[in-house]
């Protein structure tokens, strides 16, 4: 049999793959603890400055500024204000700079090497350089620290995504990957409750990096991927893990037998690696517009985030609202993409394009103080429909490449959206050429992404390639003819047909 029959026969989504993928589920809280850090530690208070003062030194900082707020924060314990004031968007941007390190080279070495070892080595060293940040003695171990913390983050996290899929039948991907990402969201904003409650900010790094440790000793107890050992042609490791499924889901009488995927006999660790994202005429063109939409979606959701947090009024509520107001998106998301009238591409596409409006309209909207209608209720709505996006797209990738090379392909789409989470932390401080550009930025972003995102090919109720020659083969043939017709043979083809 094959490996979709096989989890038809062990259970798609049985009690143990439940409770693999719920501990997957939960970690997304402490991904997001990681990911917000900056926005609360890196908190600037209301300052004086003394009259005459020459700040031209970190000594005459000290000496002259006051904070008259009372928040503990880098700020506030390294005085970066001024010309120092650069360092706090930059020690944000340096999480994501990891976050994208860690996507290049953890992404494919999983595809060679396996899932489980790749996820959990990412994990033990993301809680230690989370307590190294937490107990950084100077600005520069802090933002080493974040670094390094980012390229576990982004390694272990896109891994951790994958298995999400890959433990499970794939009529239910849609579902793991809507509550990964939903998770996410409420990480947000329990991360600002934790805030609120834990104001000194190396106690606060302490406390959102400590559930790490239990999330590590509960993951050691996860399997390999099964659908991973079947690519790499290890089909009898492959039926252990699927026969242990079906044990733990009740199927003791159950008897997995796979089919030969590749010759037992040849090597186990090679595959078509990342070149062939580079190579191969469908694949080229699918990963480069994929890349544009993933890093719109990175810019935007966390750009609107970051600018949240940096307006007006209790920064602690304003951080959760931008976490809750996710929550919506995602039974919007089950719902539009397995409508054969909307799918996948034109629903990753109308979300990202409303997300772009929703923008463009806050430069045009009034302040009003009290008012229900403002900008800030438009970002809200931006926000949502950019998660709603960033949700859909998560499945999408994966469903548009096959399994062998699957983690290299969201780790390259992943790499560009982390380009556009490194860039977040920089387009708040637009307001400073026009209180409009910020949100001009996003807006364009946004709309351009999604146009461009709807000539991808429909991926809804079709089987999913598990290597790269089943693209070449039906039913994948007819996408394959599409796709190089569309971009080889004739360019002026904007719309990819039905």
């Amino acid at each position: 049999m094959d490996l979709e029959a096989a989890f038809q026969l062990v259970g798609e989504f049985g009690i143990h793959q439940k409770r693999m993928v719920t501990i997957l589920i939960l970690l997304q809280i402490y991904m997001a603890c990681q990911s917000m850090l900056i926005v609360l530690v890196g908190a600037v208070p209301n300052y004086r400055i003394e009259k005459g003062s020459d700040l031209t030194s970190e000594d005459d900082l000290i000496k002259h500024v006051t904070f008259t707020e009372d928040i503990s924060s880098i700020v506030t314990e390294w005085f970066l204000v001024k010309h120092q004031a650069y360092k706090v968007n930059l020690a944000g941007s340096l999480f994501f700079a990891g976050v994208l390190i860690g996507n290049v080279f953890f992404g494919p070495l999983s595809d060679r090497i396996g899932r489980r070892p790749v996820f959990l080595i990412g994990l033990f060293f993301e809680v230690l350089f989370g307590y190294v940040t937490a107990f950084a003695p100077s600005y520069e171990v802090f933002a080493v620290s974040r670094l390094l913390v980012g390229i576990m983050n982004g390694g272990m996290g896109l891994v951790c995504f994958v298995l999400t899929q890959e433990y499970v039948g794939k009529s239910y991907w849609a579902l793991t990957g809507t509550f990964t990402n939903m998770t996410f969201a409420v990480g947000i904003a329990l991360f600002a409750a934790l805030g609120y409650y834990v104001r000194p900010w190396r106690s606060l790094a302490t406390a959102a990096n400590s559930p790490g440790v239990l999330f590590f000793l509960l993951c050691v107890t996860l399997p390999e991927s099964p659908r991973w050992l079947y690519s790499q042609g290890l089909t009898e490791q492959a039926e252990q893990v699927l026969q242990d499924m079906a044990s733990q889901n009740g199927k003791d009488r159950v008897v997995v037998k796979l089919k030969r995927c590749m010759d037992p006999g040849g090597p186990v660790f090679t595959g078509p690696g990342v070149l062939a994202l580079v190579t191969h005429s469908i694949l080229r063109w699918r990963t480069v517009v994929l890349m544009y939409v993933w890093y719109a979606c990175s810019l935007v959701y966390y750009g609107l985030t970051m600018n949240g947090s940096e307006s007006t009024g209790n920064r602690y509520f304003r951080v959760a609202m931008f976490g809750l107001v996710e929550l919506p998106a995602y039974p919007l998301c089950m719902y539009f993409i397995n409508k054969q009238w909307a799918g996948r591409r034109k629903s990753v596409a109308s979300f990202l394009v409303f997300a772009g409006v929703s923008c463009l309209l806050t430069t045009w909207i009034p302040i009003h103080e009290g008012s229900w209608f403002d900008a800030t209720t438009l970002a809200l709505l931006g926000k949502l429909m950019v998660s709603a996006a960033f949700n859909i797209v998560y499945v999408y990738t994966s469903e548009l490449y096959p399994t062998i090379i699957r983690n290299a392909g969201l780790g390259i789409c992943s790499m560009s959206c982390r380009l556009g989470g490194i860039l977040a932390p920089f387009v708040p401080s637009l307001r400073g050429v026009h209180q409009s550009m910020p949100f001009m930025a996003f807006a364009l972003t946004g709309i351009s992404a999604g146009c461009l995102g709807l000539i991808l090919p429909e991926t809804l109720n079709r089987p999913i390639a598990e290597t790269l020659e089943e693209l070449q083969n039906p039913p994948y043939q007819r996408i394959l003819e599409k796709e190089v017709y569309l971009f080889e043979e004739d360019p002026s083809k904007h719309k990819v047909p039905e």
